[in-house]
């Protein structure tokens, strides 16, 4: 009986180098390969584009030569002549930390998004569902509104807002946790649950505040602002956070595909899905805590920028993770961008930016994704 086709082609030639070059690519592994590194090279050029514009865009329009000349100044590079004292304390003392803030949170929430979504394999799951969000508004609140962390002068606001976070975080592990295992329904559950009650408690502290400034600043922090950045530590933690959420995030790349298979086929990988979990919440929750701390709560950024990643790269998390911090980075640049001009000289709150651009976007991917299915 002749040999199968398949027993044929499989087969070694005779003869043949184990370094030739492999045959047709059939399946296109390498074509999405070649197209994901393409993307991911255009995404960097965009964004590292994007960050020189995005400095000259404000109430005083600076030209990016000008832009140019100031940063090249400050990192002691030989210029023609000076800067103007006036252009250089708005880009390099107000501008250029901004941009770098937004960059960095619209990296983490996107990683964490993209990551929370394989680990509970769920696309609607965001940063905010593990109730950080909830736990920073409570610590704001209580900084803004009644003083707490006075000591700490203008870092009170943003260290309550860290460790309200954290504690969020943490509570919601506590409960998820039972016999040692964290699966993703009780982490849902839990996420969603000690948000509510955290909502609840900042509502109840600005209910219970007799100053309507306060407030006022609250709610503005609340939908999310850039605002606060400047040359600090908050700065410093949320870009490094960023760069070590990619960097830990594509090591394991791995466990993420095996998670979002399911836990199943991550067992038969020779992956425990509970301490998978465990070891990427404690990242996850870091990462969003710094952005949150820097921030305030920028909604949509974590569950529309991984939607939108997996369209141009694929599903494989070595490649989604870097795609969707640089399309965060992208998309929060552009937002506090818009934020700043829409409505001159005042400025919006770049949630309601973020909000109006990615609620519709999200139901146009919902519209696309379920189009041709019953």
């Amino acid at each position: 009986m002749p040999a199968p086709a398949f027993t044929a082609q499989a087969s070694i030639t005779p003869g043949r180098s184990p370094s030739t070059p492999p045959g047709p690519d059939r399946l296109g592994v390498r074509a999405r390969a070649r197209r994901a590194a393409a993307v991911l090279v255009l995404l960097a050029l965009v964004t590292a584009l994007s960050l020189m514009i995005c400095l000259g865009i404000g109430p005083v329009p600076i030209a990016p030569g000008a832009t140019m000349q100031v940063i090249a100044q400050h990192l002691g590079f030989p210029v023609a002549g000076s800067a103007d004292p006036s252009l250089d304390a708005i880009i390099w003392t107000v501008r250029l930390p901004r941009v770098l803030m937004g960059a960095a949170v619209g990296a983490c929430l996107a990683i964490c998004g993209a990551a929370l979504q394989a680990m509970v394999r769920n696309m609607l799951a965001d940063p905010y569902i593990l109730g950080v969000s909830g736990g920073a508004s409570t610590g704001a609140a209580a900084a803004i509104l009644f003083g707490i962390g006075a000591a700490l002068g203008q870092y009170a606001q943003s260290v309550l807002a860290f460790l309200g976070a954290m504690g969020a975080a943490l509570l919601v592990f506590a409960i998820a946790r039972t016999g040692g295992r964290v699966t993703s329904l009780r982490l849902l559950l839990s996420g969603v649950a000690v948000g509510y009650a955290l909502t609840a408690a900042t509502n109840l502290l600005i209910f219970s505040s007799d100053s309507a400034e306060g407030s006022r600043s609250v709610m503005f922090w609340m939908l999310g602002s850039l605002a606060l950045a400047q040359w600090n530590a908050f700065l410093a933690i949320a870009v490094l956070a960023a760069g070590l959420g990619v960097a830990v995030m594509m090591l394991g790349a791995r466990v993420l595909d095996a998670l979002s298979a399911g836990d199943e086929i991550a067992h038969g990988l020779g992956i425990s899905p509970d301490r998978a979990r465990i070891g990427l919440l404690a990242v996850v929750s870091l990462c969003t805590a710094a952005a949150v701390a820097g921030a305030g709560s920028i909604g949509f950024v974590g569950l529309v920028i991984p939607h939108l990643a997996r369209r141009l790269v694929g599903a494989r998390h070595r490649v989604l993770i870097p795609a969707s911090a640089l399309l965060g980075a992208l998309f929060l640049l552009w937002a506090d961008a818009l934020a700043r001009v829409v409505m001159a000289p005042r400025e919006l709150p770049i949630g309601v930016i973020t909000a109006a651009i990615g609620a519709p976007f999200l139901l146009f991917l919902v519209r696309r994704l379920y189009a041709r299915r019953p």
